[in-house]
């Protein structure tokens, strides 16, 4: 059983995600910069009213992933915040500026943030060593999955490095596969990596140009590793 996670930046989404058969969803805000850490209002929202598994993105900001200490402090009290809304999970990500895992600090938020669980982000894809090196540093840190193109512009082009870092984890941490996953390429990347969850974004473009989750592409997209 494929397990799918949706990207949601909005109450609204989360709701639509809802409504195509999601269960689980990772709440942010701001899509147009990559994902920012969502409202305390839309976390609760979605925990309690919507009552989704909720994994939730603490990003204070757009742009790298090296942080100066009164941003680590502030991704401390929202993960902290995360923890009191009944949050499943946080999904965070830091790097040195060398452009390996910061293992201290991804060590030091996961201990933090117990006992909801800890995705490491897709500042996985932007690391500049081996990447099944980068996978032994983030299972060391105690983090439970990484969401992960293969350090690939997308999972499709990633299939080869997702099947490599699923066969190395063995178990230890779960592959969450994610960027540019649609119905039509789902099922495929699914059998060629051996990957247990898929993360999905599921996006549409209103007219106004807001951005937000499609109902029915949650269907299509679940329908599609379920037969």
């Amino acid at each position: 059983m494929i397990e799918v996670e949706i990207c949601a930046n909005s109450r609204q989404s989360a709701a639509n995600a809802l409504a195509g058969g999601a269960r689980r969803i990772e709440l942010c805000s701001r899509l147009d910069v990559g994902g920012l850490t969502p409202s305390p209002a839309d976390i609760d929202y979605c925990v309690r009213t919507l009552r989704l598994r909720t994994h939730v993105l603490v990003r204070p900001r757009e742009g790298d992933f090296c942080y100066t200490p009164p941003e680590v402090d502030q991704i401390i009290q929202q993960v902290e915040q995360c923890r009191q809304l009944g949050a499943h999970a946080v999904v965070i990500g830091f790097l040195t500026p060398q452009g390996d895992i910061d293992v201290a600090l991804t060590r030091k938020l996961v201990q933090l943030a117990a006992p909801m669980e800890v995705t490491f982000h897709r500042a996985f894809d932007e690391i500049k060593v081996d990447p099944l090196a980068a996978l032994e540093a983030v299972i060391g840190c105690g983090c439970h999955r990484i969401l992960t193109s293969g350090c690939c512009p997308d999972a499709e082009q990633g299939i080869p490095t997702l099947r490599q870092l699923v066969r190395q984890a063995a178990g230890r941490i779960t592959i969450l596969a994610g960027a540019g996953i649609t119905p039509a390429n789902a099922a495929r990347i699914v059998s060629q990596t051996g990957v247990a969850e898929i993360h999905g974004s599921c996006k549409a473009v209103l007219p106004d140009g807001t951005i937000q989750t499609d109902t029915e592409t949650v269907k299509q997209l679940i329908k599609s590793i379920s037969q």
